[in-house]
């Protein structure tokens, strides 16, 4: 492993649950030694990537990380046409909705609409969900060539729940409905008793895809509710694949399956 590789697995430390480290629990969460874990610290706390907490020894991201951060969110033109549909659709249902990023086999949200519903779904951006148990994560998985995928996940699976894919060979077959569907759906997998749509654009100019979310308590959602946020979803990316070109968007071949 390079030091750049390092120093990204450094960053991927930290997300809304934990958005402080020490050396120990960097070099724990890595497996590295806490030495070579303290020096690569400090030099990443010296060139802005990192920042110290007061007189403490945790690390938090640096000035630099953040503003790079939310330039990514307003520069990119397909994040930020996803984003707009997202809203739109959250403005009409009621529901949560999220754009969301993979980041090799896991998903982490990028934006987040809060619904305007009594009951809704309050699961803030940048906690990573396993890409192979939730609909934003196959909306995205289901882009990729099936080896990709077998890569993806080589090692030992993890179910995360009893409704999630309890194997790779599962895991193929609800690729292979969102492929032909168009649309992802997870049922109380990631996030116990929530619901959620997802749908993916990629752009062919810069290598990017996004998945267009909207999640919302299971126990509140009819079939009519539902087919309704198919649709929305489905309409809304449309779009944004029309806009960015993305050659490999169909929407699938039976949309309004269940």
């Amino acid at each position: 492993m390079t030091t750049l590789d390092t120093a990204a697995g450094i960053l991927r430390c930290f997300n809304t649950t934990r958005i402080e480290i020490t050396v120990t629990e960097a070099a724990a969460l890595l497996s590295l030694p806490k030495s070579n874990t303290s020096r690569l610290l400090r030099a990443m706390r010296d060139a802005g990537f990192l920042e110290t907490v007061g007189d403490s020894k945790r690390y938090r991201p640096g000035a630099l990380v953040v503003g790079v951060g939310q330039l990514f969110r307003t520069s990119s033109s397909l994040i930020g046409r996803a984003d707009a549909v997202v809203a739109r659709i959250v403005a009409a249902v009621g529901h949560t909705g999220y754009v969301s990023i993979r980041d090799g086999g896991e998903v982490t949200g990028l934006t987040y609409h809060p619904g305007t519903n009594a009951l809704r779904v309050a699961t803030p951006v940048g906690r990573p969900l396993a890409a192979h148990s939730s609909a934003t994560g196959r909306s995205l998985l289901a882009r990729l060539p099936d080896e990709t995928i077998r890569e993806l996940f080589a090692g030992p699976w993890q179910p995360v729940s009893p409704t999630a894919p309890q194997s790779l060979a599962e895991l193929f077959e609800r690729l292979a409905d969102v492929r032909r569907r168009g649309f992802a759906e997870s049922h109380d997998e990631a996030n116990r008793g929530v619901g959620a749509l997802a749908t993916a654009v990629g752009s062919p100019e810069t290598g990017e895809a996004v998945s267009l979310c909207i999640a919302y308590p299971l126990s509140t959602v009819t079939a009519e509710e539902r087919e309704d946020i198919i649709a929305r979803l489905l309409a809304g990316a449309r779009e944004v694949a029309a806009l960015v070109g993305d050659p490999n968007w169909t929407g699938g071949e039976d949309a309004s399956a269940a």
